[in-house]
């Protein structure tokens, strides 16, 4: 069994328009936009990064913002829901703001004993905020945001399976423990994680599957210490027959993929060398950062890429 993972490190999921999308996170969740770069297989959209104010393993949620991509259609193998963690009783000061920000989907509801809304992202992201009581994380702290509400990361993510038997397999051997069960949900724990610590899997037998696109997570990521346990981690995988990728470098992580029993794309990503390996704390997510493959093109990448504010 795998000892290493802390949790999850990031989500990734795309966008149709990267001014919506970095408005929706920046200012409607608060957010830190961490990063701004370019999707390391196709520089001529944006790989955009919102954490905490360093962007720490089990903050950061990412987009791919495709100029006007399809709408995804919601369905089995695939991140059916993101879950953040805020603070016990704020959510009626997101529903309030929400609200008034013509956010849509919202629908108030408890599982597992935690109070939630759930709420839409501007693609019909399936997005929930989870009131926690316990969660000491440090939240990055926006206009209009005041710290007894802010996020302070993920809580966890719900995968939406036609049979989760194989990913309940899968999870207990990187670590996670079956917690207990709700309805048609089991949910599954990290020991000593980053916080960002639950995996939910929602069986839906008779339901189609996903149609990625706008809207759609392309992958999560798992978070490792450092590129000598993601060693470690690659090769229990591989070695219980799982097909995984040769290290990535990703600039801001090292990172290794590798597809579930259910259809779901899984990461585990590094924590190290972290998104100020290229830019000073105080100034993350300001300039566009490009690989190095990539400067000598700069000045067409950034012809094609539209400015994130309007």
């Amino acid at each position: 069994m795998i000892k290493d993972i802390k949790g999850l490190h990031h989500v990734t999921s795309m966008a149709s328009d990267a001014r919506q999308n970095n408005r929706f996170f920046t200012d409607t969740l608060g957010l830190r936009r961490v990063k701004q770069t370019v999707n390391f297989d196709d520089p001529s959209v944006y790989h955009l990064y919102y954490g905490d104010e360093t962007g720490s393993a089990g903050t950061v949620m990412t987009y791919f913002p495709f100029p006007n991509m399809m709408l995804g259609r919601p369905g089995v193998g695939e991140v059916g829901e993101t879950q953040f963690s805020v603070p016990k009783g704020s959510l009626k000061f997101w529903q309030d703001r929400f609200t008034t920000q013509g956010v849509d989907g919202l629908e108030r509801d408890t599982v597992f004993g935690a109070d939630r809304l759930r709420f839409m992202g501007p693609d019909g992201d399936s997005f929930a905020l989870i009131e926690s009581a316990d969660d000491k994380r440090a939240p990055w702290l926006a206009d209009g945001i005041p710290d007894d509400a802010a996020i302070r990361g993920f809580a966890g993510a719900r995968f939406s399976l036609h049979d989760s038997a194989a990913t309940e397999e899968l999870l207990g051997f990187m670590g996670y423990e079956r917690a207990e069960k709700e309805g048609d949900v089991v949910r599954f724990i990290i020991s000593n994680g980053n916080g960002a610590d639950t995996i939910d899997l929602l069986a839906l037998p008779k339901t189609p599957f996903a149609r990625q696109g706008a809207g759609s997570v392309h992958h999560i990521a798992f978070a490792v210490d450092n590129r000598e346990k993601q060693l470690e981690v690659r090769k229990a995988l591989m070695d219980t027959g799982y097909q995984v990728t040769p290290v990535i470098d990703r600039d801001y992580f090292w990172a290794i993929y590798f597809r579930t029993p259910g259809g779901i794309l899984f990461e585990v990503a590094t924590n190290e060398p972290g998104f100020n390996r290229d830019e000073d704390t105080a100034h993350l997510g300001e300039a566009l950062k490009l690989p190095v493959r990539y400067e000598e093109y700069r000045g067409q990448i950034q012809a094609n890429l539209v400015p994130l504010a309007a």
